[in-house]
């Protein structure tokens, strides 16, 4: 949707995320293959807890070491890269414009006017717009999106990157970029059926769960929660005395006790789906829709063992989890074995997987 820059591929989709960095890069294929995308490299890459506080990067020199990291570990050599900042970052306007103007004069245009849109000194953010199409307020003119962001936030992430050796060639929203990775979901899942169904996103962080509302493709709500995957690792932590990354470790890998299941995820799941359908219920109340077609469980929690079934159950709404990659084709120097890492760690992929797609627009 946006690029703060110009877009030059191959493109790594890199996900700067709380608890660590998320690489994806993909390729077309080409000639006679049910796949249209391969993907080419993949990795995950710690963070401590101080590098990235509330989606913002705190740590700038070790969020770019664990981006050189994840880029040696992954074996590409594309050395231009897409990243996103979060929703809260980015202020969003769609503003009506006469119809015909260049990119060029739109832009002129939008950095004229930008001050009654914007809250900020100009000379301290990043512009960037999109034409959406024809204005509902006359055949003369066009709906421009526009968005802008402190400078401070695309600084931080272009510096990081370049640490890494990676030039930034896209900066773009995660609201957006969330869109481009589920319309490819739904596109593998049942095509043309799914045009126009209103499919409500659950992105499980650590700290936060945000619930974006897609209609026909589109974001028509956005909210965040303060209820995230650090709850079960706090319990985990509490109950078995274990250190935070020992925690983390055992709750992905396995390795805890055998009451673990009973005690301790099963409560926690029940609550998961308690704050998701206060979610929904927010949502209806405060919008024109009383419905809600499908589910789709993002973040890392999204891999916990048949959660989006007891979702299901819970909410009689029919749930799945993410996974861009299940109707993807992989290049020859991924094993089997990461194959299946592939396909567990897919929930929290998602950002990095529609940054990745940028590449292809």
């Amino acid at each position: 949707m946006f690029s703060f820059g110009r877009k030059k591929a191959p493109l790594l989709g890199i996900d700067i995320g709380t608890t660590g960095i998320k690489l994806i890069e993909l390729a077309k294929n080409t000639g006679r293959t049910d796949f249209p995308y391969r993907l080419e490299s993949y990795a995950i890459e710690p963070l401590p807890p101080s590098a990235v506080i509330e989606k913002k990067i705190a740590e700038v020199e070790t969020v770019g070491e664990a981006i050189q990291r994840a880029v040696a570990k992954s074996g590409t050599k594309a050395k231009n890269a897409a990243v996103a900042v979060s929703g809260s970052a980015v202020i969003t306007k769609v503003i009506s414009l006469p119809a015909g103007q260049s990119d060029a004069e739109i832009e002129a245009q939008i950095r004229l006017e930008a001050d009654q849109y914007i809250p900020y000194d100009l000379e301290e953010v990043n512009l960037d717009f999109d034409i959406i199409g024809p204005s509902a307020s006359g055949a003369d003119q066009i709906d421009v999106l526009l968005a802008a962001s402190k400078s401070e936030n695309i600084d931080e992430r272009v510096s990081a990157l370049e640490i890494a050796g990676l030039t930034a060639t896209i900066v773009d929203v995660e609201a957006y970029v969330m869109e481009r990775a589920c319309a490819l979901l739904l596109e593998e899942e049942g095509r043309e059926e799914n045009t126009d169904q209103t499919v409500a996103v659950v992105d499980i962080g650590l700290s936060a769960t945000t619930l974006q509302v897609l209609h026909e493709g589109h974001t028509v709500y956005l909210r965040e929660q303060n209820f995230g995957s650090q709850q079960l690792v706090d319990e985990v932590q509490r109950r078995y005395a274990l250190p935070r990354k020992q925690a983390i470790e055992q709750i992905i890998d396995g390795g805890l006790p055998e009451k673990y299941p009973i005690e301790v995820l099963s409560p926690y799941k029940e609550a998961l789906a308690q704050q998701i359908n206060r979610a929904l219920q927010f949502f209806y109340s405060s919008s024109s829709f009383n419905r809600v077609d499908k589910i789709i469980l993002a973040g890392g929690a999204a891999s916990i063992h048949s959660i989006d079934e007891l979702i299901e159950e819970r909410l009689g709404i029919p749930t799945m989890v993410a996974d861009p990659f299940i109707h993807m084709s992989f290049s020859a120097k991924i094993k089997e074995a990461q194959k299946r890492l592939i396909h567990r760690d897919a929930p929290a992929l998602m950002i990095a997987t529609g940054l990745a797609l940028r590449g292809f627009d």
